[in-house]
């Protein structure tokens, strides 16, 4: 099929099917987009004015791309003055499930050898008294194993601690981030100042965009990074006019960069089943070639198969929505051969009944897999989305917890606030409601059996546009998902900014459309903008960076030396998931449990731990905690006098929930009175 116009003014004939449109021919108009210098270099114009251009351009991505890797590597050294701190408060500021991760890190670091680390990390029974489990399978950790190889074999021990060599290298991959939504921004608006915007916007929204600096070791810090430039290769993929290679190059960026962060984060199937379903809508609209469809759901196919594979193989990926929702969309699709013929009406009337069946495969070939496999590691988060939306019981401990959490509620109208004080919310609601009236349009007149001359959608376009409108979505209903959002939307909006497509209704309304005018305004309308937020905010970034603290958590620091000192190496402790991740790194104790929770048996022992806290007798309590092997308990004051949560949403009221109890709940802090309630 011949690809579609590089922009939204070509024209082209429609003759009914699909099928019949690949052999006809297209008409297209020249404007100010089909010059842009990176169409010229994808063409093969290697003029020196190209290359000169280009280059300013993929340095200016670099040089941003360093400035937030530098940005947020002094903010996490200003806010804990982390070169002067000790060890042991260093691996404390590894909160959570960040210490656990890194944990595996330092173990690696320090077996006597790679392959005797593997094998711990392969037959581990540290994490989980009493189970020897196999991280590499129930873990998404192999970034930590391949650093520790990496620093093992570089002759750097002498120059850099390991601690450095990790931090830094997530920190190098925030410049990946930046570069990658830098050419996102660039490929759409064919103009590198999109990047640079994109860039800057993202720098400025920081609280928004990353929380690298203070979550280092989150899954996400590492896997987004990698998911921005497979978008990114997507985009450049979807182009018009791509040579043979160039397809073939793009297709190996796509597989590796999504294998990349299908390995570096357990929610990838999450993310990747929304981007399937992305591709599924281009396909419905006839914005896709049937190769273009058909190469990306494999792509998909391939990177997750690929981790099954690394990951000793992973029931819960072949158990994932995403990969039955793309078996079923690729076997409907193959036997409704007349999907794509007859009248508007009835080409919806059978897209509607295609979507009908595609969704009835997907849950079907989904339970009998899972059936299949006894499946159950994700059943938690299914239950947390049923509760959310009022589909399911609330008693539940596991949901009542994610619901309880302020991260997986929804988006916080100050977040609003805070993007449009920086100018990026302006131009990105107009951008894609212009863009959603276009492609409504578009898709409507390619489900017509016969067109005139009617305005091709670039499929880049597309793609980015539901991708943005999809994640949005995602990020309202649960806060903690904006991070997918927040980044792209800033190339979405320079993509408004610098492309021509708002421009040029603009002019047109104003009457004094020509090119010259609209090149003008192109350029001149983003670089007022780098200069106003150059002017308002670098004042501010300059204060920011001059705050200079020092972390300090004396209690945690003598918890962990008395452990280190008092207790055997392999005794077993209970406690809350957060803490005891840091009992593991600083003391390497073994556990009861931990916060990494795709697995029912693992949510199952913490409930039972956590009844430390509940409305039981010591004498069950006691019981409870034997059978999970613990020879010390950690009761915790800020878990028992509980005042982050409301009533209702304490830690021991979900206990009680959960435990058919009725009224408050006891702490077995004995002798310790409770403090009389205080303002919030």
């Amino acid at each position: 099929m011949r690809a579609s116009s590089p922009n939204m003014t070509s024209l082209r004939q429609r003759k009914g099917s699909r099928g019949k449109e690949a052999a006809e021919g297209q008409t297209q108009q020249s404007n100010c987009c089909s010059h842009h210098h990176p169409d010229k270099i994808l063409q093969g114009d290697w003029s020196w004015g190209s290359i000169i251009w280009t280059s300013i351009g993929w340095s200016v991505s670099v040089g941003l791309g360093l400035l937030c890797s530098i940005y947020v590597a002094t903010l996490h050294e200003n806010d804990l003055w982390f070169s002067n701190i000790k060890e042991v408060e260093r691996e404390i500021s590894f909160r959570t499930e960040c210490g656990l991760y890194y944990s595996y890190y330092k173990q690696m670091l320090q077996a006597p050898s790679i392959q005797e680390g593997l094998s711990e990390l392969i037959q581990d029974n540290l994490t989980e008294s009493r189970r020897t489990i196999n991280l590499l399978q129930r873990m998404n950790i192999y970034q930590e194993v391949f650093l520790s190889v990496l620093y093992r074999l570089l002759p750097l021990q002498a120059y850099l601690e390991p601690v450095y060599f990790y931090i830094y290298t997530v920190f190098s991959l925030q410049a990946v981030y930046v570069i990658a939504l830098y050419l996102t921004a660039w490929l759409l608006s064919g103009s590198w100042l999109a990047g640079t915007l994109t860039g800057v916007w993202y720098i400025l929204n920081r609280v928004d965009t990353t929380r690298v600096e203070f979550t280092i070791s989150l899954r996400e810090n590492w896997s987004l990074p990698f998911f921005a430039l497979q978008v990114a290769a997507i985009t450049c993929y979807l182009r018009p006019q791509l040579s043979a290679l160039q397809q073939k190059v793009t297709v190996w960026l796509m597989f590796v960069t999504t294998f990349c962060f299908c390995l570096t984060w357990q929610f990838n199937q999450f993310i990747l089943l929304v981007q399937a379903l992305i591709i599924y809508a281009l396909d419905c609209g006839d914005l896709l070639s049937t190769t273009q469809v058909t190469t990306l759901y494999l792509v998909q196919v391939s990177g997750l198969l690929s981790v099954w594979l690394l990951q000793f193989c992973n029931s819960m990926i072949l158990g994932s929505l995403v990969l039955s929702f793309i078996v079923a969309a690729l076997f409907v699709r193959h036997c409704q051969s007349s999907l794509r013929t007859g009248g508007l009406l009835l080409r919806v009337a059978k897209l509607l009944l295609h979507t009908g069946l595609v969704l009835l495969l997907t849950f079907i070939i989904n339970f009998l897999t899972k059936r299949a496999l006894q499946l159950q590691s994700d059943e938690h988060i299914f239950k947390f989305i049923k509760s959310k939306f009022g589909l399911g019981p609330t008693r539940d401990f596991d949901a009542s917890l994610y619901l309880c959490e302020e991260a997986f509620g929804l988006l916080p109208l100050d977040t609003l606030e805070r993007l449009a004080g920086t100018l990026l919310l302006y131009p990105y609601i107009p951008t894609v409601l212009l863009l959603s009236g276009t492609l409504v349009a578009a898709v409507l007149q390619n489900l017509r059996p016969k067109g005139g001359g009617v305005e091709a959608f670039r499929p880049d376009v597309a793609y980015n546009l539901l991708h943005t409108v999809l994640y949005g979505l995602l990020a309202f209903s649960t806060m903690r998902m904006k991070y997918i959002w927040t980044g792209h939307m800033c190339a979405v909006a320079a993509y408004g900014v610098c492309g021509t497509e708002i421009w040029t209704l603009l002019l047109k309304v104003l009457r004094c459309n020509t090119k010259a005018l609209l090149r003008v305004v192109r350029y001149a309308v983003p670089l007022l903008l780098i200069g106003w937020l150059y002017y308002k905010f670098w004042p501010k970034l300059m204060e920011e960076l001059s705050d200079l603290r020092e972390f300090y958590d004396p209690d945690t620091v003598e918890l962990m030396t008395w452990i280190s000192t008092k207790t055997p190496k392999q005794a077993v402790f209970a406690g809350s998931m957060q803490l005891l991740a840091g009992i593991k790194l600083c003391t390497g104790r073994v556990l009861t449990n931990h916060p990494h929770y795709e697995d029912k048996d693992l949510r199952e022992r913490t409930r039972q731990v956590y009844q430390v806290y509940a409305r039981r007798s010591p004498e069950e309590v006691y019981g409870i905690l034997r059978a999970a092997g613990a020879d010390y308990v950690v009761l915790e004051n800020s878990i028992c006098y509980e005042r982050r949560h409301q009533r209702g949403c304490r830690l021991r009221d979900l206990l009680d929930l959960s435990n058919g109890h009725v009224g408050g709940a006891s702490c077995l802090l004995a002798g310790i009175p409770q403090p009389p309630q205080r303002d919030q």
